[in-house]
């Protein structure tokens, strides 16, 4: 007879023991937290018979779930571990763990929250380290360093200095860290904007082909994630190339990458990756409120980049729909709301605040004809605050509304 609980108990057991982590994909948020908490606990155990290679396995779980919620804690706490394992340290390889767990607690709250000083002292800290044996933390060491220069290329807002980061991804693929799916997914990523960016059909081939492998090879009964991401990926760069080229079939395909992406799994099993779902779908079509809203709501208090880009996607589609019905009252409440909470909002909900503002008057004055006063102010200060915490998507988004405005 099976017996369901002592059997999950006994793959979970295989899980544990497996340096592969990808089956943390197919627990939800609370089961991932408490086994991270688990690892946490058992790695300070005098009992423990490997207290290093526990805590370096209690500090991936505590970043995973960090992703996936935003929570605070588990930022804390993956810093905590990384940081214990470098005092812990015993030798070269050790050493250089510890560093990369250091480096990507640093990259993830750069991806969570912005701050491109995080970067620095990320590259910093690997900057620091003496090159490991083993040729696998070698790799992985080659791995977050690559992904590390590719966000602070693309902060940079320099072409070539995006094709030396790609390089130094591609280098990182060909090695013995090619089964890093976030280095392929990252790498795929950067290879596709900057065959965007420059037009370059051999990079957009190539980013085409990357992607196709991961969505390929992520099944959706064991990788339900990393095959979301993938496929949302897909999408982002479909509809960039369908902007540039106005090809509405193309635009087409794009929405259907994204329902697909949103189709692999549920709001509560990963909320942020199902916020950014909703968000890149805001960017090509008109989202019903009530989605944006939900996704508002599962970021706020986080101070989290995906946080404040819904909150203006959110603020701009309502503005949207009173506009569209000539409600100028609708207009005036919502200004007021804005106001009145733009004293105690975060930097970045802030600049999403102001760029609702901006939003609203020239709204108000494609009704009624009004003057607008103080918009490149406005707009200005939200989009330097955006690029301070290097938070690009909330800054372009000022500087084409003021573009537009002008116009």
């Amino acid at each position: 007879m099976f017996e369901f609980g002592r059997d999950l108990r006994k793959l979970f057991a295989q899980a544990r023991e497996s340096e592969d982590l990808g089956w943390v994909e197919l627990i939800g948020p609370e089961l991932l937290r408490a086994e991270a908490l688990r690892e946490s606990i058992d790695a300070g155990r005098v009992s423990c018979n490997r207290p290093f290679e526990t805590e370096h396995r209690a500090a991936a779980l505590w970043r995973e779930h960090a992703r996936r919620t935003g929570a605070a804690e588990s930022l804390e706490r993956a810093d905590r571990c990384a940081e214990s394992l470098a005092r812990s340290a015993a030798n070269e390889d050790q050493a250089a763990l510890a560093a990369i767990d250091q480096a990507a607690a640093a990259m993830l709250r750069f991806d969570l929250c912005g701050g491109p000083d995080r970067l620095d002292r990320a590259l910093a800290l690997l900057a620091g380290v003496r090159q490991p044996r083993g040729r696998r933390i070698a790799s992985g060491l080659a791995a977050i360093h690559a992904r590390l220069k590719a966000r602070t290329a693309r902060l940079a807002g320099d072409v070539d200095c995006l094709a030396e980061a790609g390089g130094l991804m591609d280098a990182a693929v060909q090695s013995d860290a090619a089964d890093d799916l976030d280095l392929r997914m990252d790498a795929a990523g950067l290879a596709l904007e900057t065959g965007v960016v420059r037009r370059d059909v051999r990079l957009l081939d190539q980013a085409g082909r990357s992607l196709g492998a991961l969505v390929e090879t992520a099944s959706p009964d064991h990788r339900p994630l990393t095959r979301a991401r993938a496929l949302a990926l897909c999408g982002a760069g479909l509809s960039a190339l369908a902007a540039i080229a106005g090809h509405q079939a193309a635009l087409s395909q794009a929405r259907t990458l994204f329902d697909a992406a949103a189709d692999q799994f549920t709001p509560d099993h990963s909320p942020l990756d199902w916020v950014a779902i909703q968000i890149l779908r805001a960017g090509e079509e008109a989202q019903p409120l009530m989605l944006l809203a939900q996704a508002e709501a599962l970021t706020q208090g986080g101070e989290l980049v995906l946080g404040a880009v819904a909150r203006e996607r959110r603020i701009t589609r309502e503005i949207a729909l009173a506009e569209a019905v000539g409600d100028l009252t609708a207009l005036m409440t919502l200004e007021t709301r804005l106001r009145a909470r733009m004293g105690e909002a975060a930097p970045l909900d802030w600049s999403a605040d102001q760029i609702g503002m901006a939003e609203i008057l020239l709204a108000r004055r494609r009704l009624t004809a009004a003057p607008v006063a103080d918009l490149g102010l406005i707009l200005g200060e939200a989009a330097a605050t955006a690029r301070e915490r290097g938070v690009d998507v909330l800054a372009d988004r000022a500087e084409r509304l003021l573009a537009g405005a002008g116009a």
